[in-house]
């Protein structure tokens, strides 16, 4: 397996310490009802009558029974275990399901590692329905020379249940351990006892970035090395460090604001006390009478702490039968014909390859993906696009580029000609029932030779990013400057985006582009390109150096961005610089609050980034390497 480099947790060896020091101080399912959602078409009555009890989820999904013996689960977990922890780059793709009920037993507990491609969810409406006594853990992966980390441990989730923490006999290895970097979310999730997301039982241990949601923590969570992470709408017990960026929004127990903080002994923390608009991720569940079905759960604004608090998640039930069921040997032709009935869409697991655009055309259509499926565009088309309508939710899907250049591989919303007015857009949106993507990540190259202009395209008003992973290959199959092109990670042309921890990586040009008014960023997680052959291949304009991570584009009004980091590794042997990390309008409107660079591994990396943002702040090179260089308020 390719690793990254281990230049990415140099600066946690201090941290690392203090995280050991940290480390030794250290409900009843509810009835459903069906709410029809805004502006939402209902299918056919039909369809739902005829909905299967249990319908056919694929060869890649494991659908477990509390009636099944611990040994007999234990024994299929690890075997999905066994196929997954080392395969970063293959086609496998796997969804562990646990139906309600209590699985293991504090004599006999339940302790399964989770590897690449692998989805594990509970089955119940609510977090308390699904207990599972023992731990569902990620540890580090050990390279042949002995050096064991997670900074590649990616592309995996675990949601919508409850883990009693039973790890009798683990030594070391007591506690829930998360040791994950990106695209690995953990969602709804409740942890009775301690949680680590990082693994110290063997070392160095780096790890880099994560992202929380809707969960609940009743023990201590060790951060340790994760040079950052986002937790948002959730309840912590404690938490303890940081190293570089550590983001908190409408966290309850959340670490106060202390940014930059750590010579003060405390932080690095960006503290947000209320997220103001967001949208949980939609999830497959079995109702009472074991049918199985999707909710949807409703936006929120201003909101603090864990959805399901009060008993259930707000929001709509839509029964089995108004989604079509995917295969990975479907067509798109059929995709799409199911889509144009008005059905939803559950995509089983696997890796779709598409000869043409898959076309969501219905207000609140559901595009769920199972086991982190994945689509690849085969002949550059854009691989989906969306209508301008409100209200749709495309969750837990990856979009692979495929080897002729895609313009997008994912477009929400039609484009439009700049400065169409808002009244001309009436119906696009809605601030009540916003589009929301969550879980969706992007790469171009990894497992093959991948190609794309844009990763993900706004158009669309009102619309929720909600852990967005855009990812142009720094290691893995056809990677270099002229194999996996791609310019650009996000683009918003939208207004009212709201991103919740967004990560872009390694795009050759701007890395977001933001061009919509009343946009918002929580979290952003950046590293420029590693591999520019030359700075006059990197260029954004005569006498101009490199491309910023995060561009706001001239006439833009209005733009709030909190907790962003950008950092530069380049690897080429030669001197390559970036002007600015970070470039905005200077106007009252535009606002971002606790930024900082990073110059990563003096030992090969060279050039760096001459300033945070618009020529402010100072410079992050080998004269200060692995040295957050901050800027806490611009302007």
């Amino acid at each position: 397996m390719t690793q990254r480099r281990d230049r990415r947790g140099w600066p946690s060896r201090g941290l690392h310490r203090l995280a050991l020091a940290a480390l030794a101080v250290a409900t009843a399912a509810v009835p459903t009802i069906a709410v029809a959602g805004a502006g939402a078409t209902p299918a056919p009555s039909s369809a739902v009558a005829a909905a299967p009890a249990a319908p056919d989820l694929g060869p890649g999904t494991l659908v477990l029974d509390p009636s099944m013996s611990t040994a007999d689960i234990q024994a299929k977990v690890d075997a999905v275990a066994a196929a997954q922890v080392s395969n970063e780059m293959g086609p496998e793709r796997h969804a562990i399901l646990f139906k309600p009920g209590t699985y293991g037993t504090a004599d006999k507990p339940l302790n399964f590692q989770v590897g690449y491609y692998t989805e594990v969810a509970g089955l119940g409406q609510n977090p308390g329905d699904v207990v599972i006594n023992g731990s569902v853990y990620v540890r580090n992966q050990c390279s042949a020379t002995g050096n064991c980390i997670a900074l590649n441990n990616f592309w995996r989730s675990l949601s919508n249940l409850t883990v009693n923490v039973t790890t009798p006999g683990f030594g070391c290895y007591s506690g829930q351990f998360w040791a994950v970097s990106q695209a690995a979310p953990l969602r709804r999730v409740h942890v009775k006892g301690q949680t680590t997301l990082m693994d110290y039982c063997t070392g160095p241990s780096f790890a880099s970035g994560g992202f929380i949601a809707d969960s609940r923590f009743d023990g201590v969570v060790i951060n340790g090395s994760q040079q950052q992470f986002f937790t948002r709408n959730s309840s912590l017990g404690s938490w303890t460090n940081g190293v570089w960026n550590q983001v908190f929004s409408g966290t309850e127990g959340a670490p106060a604001e202390c940014f930059p903080g750590v010579a003060n002994g405390c932080g690095p923390y960006t503290t947000v006390d209320t997220t103001s608009v967001s949208r949980e991720k939609p999830y497959l569940y079995v109702d009472a009478s074991g049918a199985y079905r999707v909710f949807v759960p409703a936006a929120a604004t201003d909101s603090r702490g864990v959805s399901w608090a009060s008993g259930s998640t707000p929001g709509r039930s839509i029964g089995i039968g108004d989604f079509y069921v995917a295969r990975p040997s479907d067509s798109a032709q059929a995709i799409n014909r199911e889509l144009a009935r008005g059905r939803n869409l559950l995509l089983t697991p696997g890796v779709y390859h598409l000869d043409q655009t898959l076309k969501v055309k219905r207000a609140d259509t559901v595009v769920l993906g199972l086991g982190l499926a994945s689509l690849t565009p085969t002949n550059g088309q854009v691989a989906m696009s969306v209508a301008d309508v409100p209200g749709v939710d495309i969750a837990g899907i990856t979009f692979d580029a495929g080897p002729v250049s895609s313009p997008v591989l994912l477009r929400i919303g039609n484009q439009r000609a700049a400065g169409t007015p808002a009244a001309s857009r009436a119906g696009w949106s809605s601030a009540a029932d916003p589009t929301g993507l969550q879980d969706v990540f992007f790469r171009i190259g990894g497992p093959y030779v991948g190609k794309a202009t844009v990763s993900l395209e706004v158009n669309s008003d009102h619309v929720v990013l909600d852990d967005i992973w855009a990812w142009r290959a720094d290691h893995g199959n056809g990677v270099g400057w002229t194999s996996n092109t791609a310019d650009t990670g996000l683009v918003v042309n939208g207004d009212h985006v709201t991103a919740t921890g967004l990560f872009v990586e390694h795009y050759q040009k701007a890395e977001v582009i933001w061009n919509g008014e009343h946009g918002s960023v929580t979290f952003f997680q950046n590293e420029l390109p590693y591999d520019p052959p030359s700075q006059a291949a990197w260029m954004s304009a005569p006498g101009h150096e490199g491309y910023p991570a995060l561009l706001v584009g001239p006439g833009v009004k209005s733009f709030s961005g909190s907790g962003m980091g950008s950092y530069s590794f380049f690897n080429q042997g030669v001197d390559v610089f970036a002007a600015n990390a970070f470039e905005v309008p200077m106007t009252p409107g535009v606002h971002l609050h606790d930024l900082l660079t990073i110059f990563l591994d003096p030992s090969t990396g060279k050039g760096g980034i001459r300033n945070v943002v618009n020529g402010v702040g100072g410079s992050s090179t080998t004269a200060n390497p692995d040295v957050p260089v901050t800027v806490v308020d611009y302007p």
